[in-house]
């Protein structure tokens, strides 16, 4: 993953100011034209190597240079374009809040890491943050893909049968003029609309995926799809340890800066993109602020569960907040693992038994006026 040289150190002099500033506008622009410049994956590797640099004695400034070499020219251009903010005086915190591919969680946290004397230890910590969450998005995209390319081939041998299969059996009806049954009919007609109207079928659905795609952009959709997850038997609980997960690391890591607990709550709130998550902790805040301490306000939603609420209180009595929820962390990220392979092996025979229900009927609704043939016969 490190792929800086550090024989190159001392190499790069830092550039005039007039011509920093001026480079560094121009680049800003570059990257916020294109989207998703700076995912996750990239934060990972960004603060992970300028960790080691930086607990290495090498300084920011030096360490955003090295950054910089053998990268792609968009990924280059942030780094440029950070490190010419420093140049001009800005912090590193600054530096990140002025570009929109950074989040506030970011931010405040390299803030306190700055304040505290604390920038290796808390670069290595958001690094370590976004490597678990690419992992977690990782196994979310391994849970689904199998799945996923079930129900395409369930669409692809349930088209060829309406096309092709069909108006065959179709045929032999006809010639031997036998009342068809109900499902039979209704099979024909299906077949028969694929036939006279399949293009615009395919139009359609690739309409309803760009709509899809559009409505998934807003933020009440998400909202409401969000609400919907918790209430899907076995789905909700990996969604709810999912967050949980992320909760909980971004906790700990805050609790580790000392930073006042209701403080937290507020970076973790902005963190967060999900709903019933983002809910449950303003009515946690509201809480805090009103004096209750930090279990006694978890316990206004149910998304968070018992064990955490327990520790919890044990942990405010201890004053080990930090050291809790890293173990809470770590927790989940088990229990995570473990519920993500019952949901694959409960989705996989699901998907597979409505594939074989379907195609049944299908045969089904073709055969049975097969038998009336051969009774005439």
């Amino acid at each position: 993953m490190m792929s800086f040289n550090l024989d190159k150190l001392h190499a790069k002099a830092p550039k005039p100011q007039k011509e920093t500033r001026e480079k560094s506008s121009f680049l800003q622009r570059e990257i916020t034209f294109f989207k998703q410049p700076f995912g996750n994956k990239h934060k990972e590797e960004f603060y992970l190597e300028l960790s080691v640099l930086l607990q290495a004695g090498i300084p920011l400034k030096e360490a955003l240079s090295l950054l910089g070499e053998n990268k792609s020219e968009k990924i280059k251009t942030m780094y440029d374009s950070l490190l010419g903010k420093i140049v001009l005086g800005n912090s590193f915190s600054n530096a990140i809040q002025s570009h929109n591919v950074f989040t506030d969680y970011e931010y405040h946290s390299l803030k306190i890491g700055e304040e505290a004397g604390m920038l290796p230890i808390v670069t290595q910590e958001l690094g370590t943050y976004f490597m678990k969450k690419n992992e977690q998005k990782r196994n979310l995209v391994s849970l689904l893909a199998y799945p996923a390319v079930i129900v395409l081939t369930a669409f692809a041998v349930v088209g060829f049968m309406l096309r092709f299969v069909v108006p065959m059996f179709e045929g032999i009806f006809s010639q031997n003029k036998i009342e068809l049954p109900y499902i039979t009919r209704v099979i024909i007609k299906l077949s028969g609309l694929v036939n006279i109207n399949g293009w615009f079928f395919v139009l359609f659905i690739v309409a309803f995926f760009a709509l899809i795609k559009y409505v998934s952009a807003q933020q009440w959709f998400r909202n409401k799809k969000d609400v919907l997850l918790l209430r899907i038997p076995v789905v909700k609980d990996f969604i709810r340890v999912y967050y949980l997960a992320q909760f909980s690391h971004a906790v700990a890591l805050l609790s580790a800066s000392k930073i006042p607990i209701t403080n937290i709550i507020v970076l973790v709130e902005k963190m967060v993109d999900f709903y019933p998550m983002k809910t449950a902790l303003k009515t946690v805040e509201e809480k805090l602020l009103q004096g209750y301490s930090l279990s006694e306000s978890l316990k206004t939603s149910d998304i968070f569960d018992k064990k955490m609420i327990t520790l919890v209180k044990v942990a405010e009595e201890t004053n080990q907040t930090d050291i809790l929820f890293s173990k809470l962390n770590q927790q989940y990220a088990k229990e995570l693992e473990h519920k993500s392979k019952i949901l694959s092996s409960l989705l996989e025979p699901a998907i597979i038994l409505f594939l074989g229900v379907f195609v049944g009927f299908i045969l089904i609704a073709m055969y049975l006026p097969m038998f009336k043939i051969s009774s005439v016969i």
